[in-house]
């Protein structure tokens, strides 16, 4: 088997619902060999707690698998816990298990055996609490793949948004629009649509920062001292940027016809509107990494672990992306 057919699952937080979403995605075939890196022990007793009969297969660098699972089964590289686990119950004991997924999943696809990583809820707070400085998947990515710009971005049917700035107060947020930050997002968003989404001409819709997008500079003069002028740079180097333009009008038909992503200025700009048009069914993407990595658009849900009561909706799509990712990087090497 090439690398290009495995794929790489952590459940994050142990006693949150990601366990249950692997288990319950293994109900099915999936096209692609999946390797969920996890404790087998824990992995078993969320089966037997939820009354699923998943057939667990241990594999690892010295076995990696030749062909997908069947339904029913899972691949697991065990991945042992700290302390057992109580589902909803928190333990900063496992903090650093945790982190060796994260680590074992993003190393494994540096070293090209696995074509990608899909990655279920981490809780930032228990990590923290442990001890490790950990601000979320994105973060410690970029630092595990040695990579200084990344650019998060949330797509669901119809729609991709990215961000120009990602988890910052509102009131930090417009001194760190910069030229500087704008022309680097923009490059890494337009290089990874061609890349890594096969779309030969990207064409990329621009949030103002203002009300109006600042209304000829009588509601702030972002747009025409800072966006703007970083627009034309880019222009210039070929990527099709449309914008500045209101973000209360910017995400209706008219202008999302032809769109193949957005970019919004600061997180609740954008993501709002994705969230509103396909919770439950959207994906997170790490732009810029040099692999590549899809989360699902929900958290940890501590009070459904072990209930039985979840939707794996998001976790589906974020395979697809990874999938449809992977054959697009594929076909443009």
């Amino acid at each position: 088997m090439t690398a290009a057919r495995l794929f790489a699952l952590t459940p994050g937080e142990p006693a949150g619902i990601g366990p249950d979403l692997c288990l319950l995605l293994a109900r099915e075939a999936q096209p692609h060999a999946l390797i969920a890196i996890a404790s087998l022990n824990l992995l078993a007793e969320r089966a037997r707690l939820l009354g699923l009969n998943i057939q667990l297969i241990s594999v690892g660098p010295e076995s990696w698998p030749s062909q997908a699972a069947p339904a029913g089964s899972l691949y697991v590289w065990n991945t042992p816990l700290a302390a057992p686990v109580e589902p909803g119950q928190l333990d900063t004991s496992n903090a650093h298990y945790v982190l060796e997924t994260l680590t074992r999943a993003g190393q494994g696809c540096l070293d090209g055996h696995f074509a990608g990583m899909i990655t279920a809820p981490v809780h930032k707070g228990v990590i923290n609490e442990a001890g490790i400085t950990f601000s979320g998947h994105t973060e410690f990515l970029a630092e595990l793949t040695h990579t200084e710009q990344v650019v998060m971005m949330l797509a669901t049917h119809g729609l991709r948004v990215a961000l120009v700035t990602t988890h910052l107060p509102l009131k930090d947020v417009a001194d760190a629009i910069t030229a500087e930050r704008i022309s680097r997002v923009t490059r890494i968003l337009d290089h990874d649509l061609r890349t890594k989404f096969a779309i030969a001409k990207p064409r990329i819709l621009v949030c103002g920062l203002n009300p109006h997008a600042g209304e000829g500079g009588h509601l702030g003069r972002e747009e025409i001292e800072i966006i703007e002028p970083a627009l034309q740079q880019l222009r210039s180097e070929g990527i099709n940027l449309i914008g500045p333009l209101p973000a209360d009008t910017l995400f209706t038909p008219k202008h999302l016809e032809h769109c193949d992503a957005v970019l919004a200025m600061y997180h609740d700009q954008g993501l709002p509107v994705l969230k509103y048009k396909g919770f439950g069914a959207a994906v997170n993407i790490t732009l810029g990494l040099p692999i590549i990595r899809t989360s699902v658009d929900h958290g940890t849900a501590l009070d459904l672990a072990g209930s039985g009561n979840i939707d794996s909706g998001s976790l589906q799509v974020a395979l697809q992306t990874a999938y449809a990712m992977a054959e697009s990087q594929v076909a443009s090497c």
